[in-house]
C-alpha cells in the first residue's frame, strides 16, 4: 500500500468500507490502494439497482456471484470499493451511487472533486 494510504477524502483516518461483503483491492474491508491496483478501487460506494445495471452494461457485472473468486455478487445497499473512473463515468451518466466519504481514499480526488463526492455523500451511520 502507498504511503498516506490511511487518509480519506476529508483528510482524516480512512474508515472501513465493508466486511460483508468483504471489499477492497486487498480484501481488507478498506478502500486502500497501491501500485498493483491499476483500477484505483478507492471510492466507497453504496450499490443501487441503477448503478449495478449501469456497470453491467459497461461490461463489469457486479451482481452475479463468482464463487471461483469468492465473490458473492452485490445487491442494492451493499458497500463496495469502486474504481474511481467507473464512479466518475456513472456520475457523468447521472447514475453515481451514494458515497461514504469517511471510507473513500484520498486518491479518489485525482479523478473526481471533493464537491462531486460530497454531492453524493451518505451521512455517517
Amino acid at each position: 500500500m502507498e504511503n498516506g494510504s490511511t487518509r480519506n477524502v476529508l483528510g482524516s483516518r480512512l474508515e472501513r468500507c465493508s466486511t460483508d461483503p468483504l471489499t477492497g483491492f486487498y480484501r481488507d474491508g478498506c478502500c486502500h490502494t497501491g501500485p498493483q491496483d491499476s483500477g484505483r478501487h478507492v471510492v466507497c460506494a453504496e450499490m443501487t439497482e441503477e448503478f449495478l445495471a449501469f456497470t453491467r452494461s459497461r461490461g463489469n457485472d457486479l451482481s452475479t456471484p463468482r464463487p471461483q473468486w469468492q465473490f458473492p455478487g452485490l445487491k442494492p445497499g451493499d458497500r463496495w470499493c469502486l474504481c474511481a473512473l467507473r464512479w466518475r463515468e456513472a456520475l457523468e451518466a447521472g447514475l453515481a451511487p451514494p458515497v461514504h466519504l469517511e471510507a473513500t481514499h484520498t486518491k479518489a480526488l485525482e479523478y473526481v472533486s471533493l464537491e462531486e463526492l460530497q454531492a453524493h455523500a451518505r451521512t455517517k451511520q
